[in-house]
């Protein structure tokens, strides 16, 4: 909760809610606060379980954090953005290509989107362990913050959603949240992301994508919700939905390393972000999330233990021989993203492999 001995910032006042008629996904919402008890856990893992294996999507309410308490953390998230110069940025950006490791800005027009346009985003991550790396100058007061922040999100909105999942392939409760260590190497963070308007031309050229859809490489992503509508996902029948804003709410979705662990029985879902609707295109949109992934040293094989996957068979991906580390596709994800040639196979649809796995991009 916000105190005077907290540092001082500008309050960021976010875009008021759209008014367009959009064509939104009917995501299951998740009440954290029944997860107490057993009964409510074993209730709100058939809703967590059927919506992973159905939409990859799903909202959190009742999470821990108070509105008051959210608002503050947009307060902090615009500061690598808006208090820290652009020279001062230059130093601390994110070697992705040479290291595979998002930890410090991805800077703007660093990903190649289509048609020659580059993005139009930029993003400061920091890890879990804040002290991991130096900070900007103006960054560094918010640090405690930002470490309870991140604490918080590990502990009580990523272990009690791992616990769901786990009950939901049948397997005791803390088989996920053993391989999500917070003091464990690895690669867990906080992201900080503002996404800036376009010019018309680039619109046309990219078809109103500002981020192509993908997968996230990690297991579960909880992104703070925020009024400024662009996130899709790719529904079943092959439709890009939105994604509702829900006050002081939080939208999670599963990634690579959960559908990898899970056998395919959890998806991850392709999402991308688009040009907002008209009365929202001049508002930049911030973001506040906390990407997860299991400690680096995980290896990212089917749980075959699982009486689930036994009853009802396994997606292979690879070979568990050939199975990759935590480390190694988080790196190579991070790596190519943007980056690499991509080979296109059919209309709105690229493709690489990474490590073994083919990965697809959908423009």
């Amino acid at each position: 909760m916000p105190s005077l001995l907290q540092p001082d910032t500008p309050h960021y006042v976010p875009a008021p809610p759209t008014n367009a008629d959009l064509d939104y996904a009917d995501l299951p919402v998740i009440d954290l606060s029944k997860a107490t008890t057993s009964a409510g856990r074993q209730e709100l893992a058939v809703r967590a379980r059927d919506a992973m294996t159905n939409d990859g999507f799903f909202y959190v309410i009742n999470h821990g954090y108070t509105p008051v308490e959210t608002a503050r953390i947009f307060d902090i998230a615009d500061v690598p953005f808006n208090r820290v110069s652009e020279d001062e940025k230059k130093v601390y950006v994110a070697k992705m290509k040479e290291n595979g490791s998002y930890q410090g800005y991805k800077p703007r027009q660093y990903w190649h989107i289509d048609g020659g346009v580059r993005d139009q985003l930029e993003h400061y991550n920091i890890n879990r362990d804040v002290t991991m790396r130096q900070h900007p100058e103006p960054v560094r007061p918010f640090l405690p913050e930002i470490e309870a922040f991140a604490k918080h999100n590990h502990e009580n909105v990523l272990h009690p959603i791992l616990r769901l999942l786990a009950v939901g392939l049948e397997l005791p409760e803390e088989t996920l949240v053993d391989m999500h260590t917070f003091s464990a190497i690895g690669e867990t963070y906080v992201r900080f992301m503002k996404y800036y308007p376009r010019t018309s031309e680039e619109e046309v050229k990219t078809k109103n994508v500002w981020l192509k859809g993908h997968t996230d490489f990690g297991t579960i992503t909880v992104l703070y919700s925020q009024p400024v509508a662009a996130l899709q996902i790719l529904a079943k029948d092959g439709s890009w939905k939105w994604v509702r804003h829900m006050d002081n709410a939080l939208v999670i979705n599963a990634g690579d390393a959960l559908e990898f662990l899970s056998g395919g029985f959890y998806r991850a879902t392709i999402h991308r972000v688009v040009q907002p609707p008209t009365d929202q295109r001049n508002y930049t949109r911030l973001g506040a999330f906390y990407f997860c992934m299991t400690d680096d040293n995980v290896v990212l094989a089917p749980l075959k233990e699982s009486p689930v996957l036994q009853r009802i068979g396994i997606v292979q991906r690879f070979d568990d021989e050939h199975a990759p580390t935590m480390e190694q596709w988080r790196k190579g994800r991070t790596s190519a993203y943007g980056q690499s040639e991509l080979k296109q196979t059919e209309k709105g649809v690229e493709e690489e492999v990474i490590n073994g796995v083919l990965v697809k991009h959908y423009n």
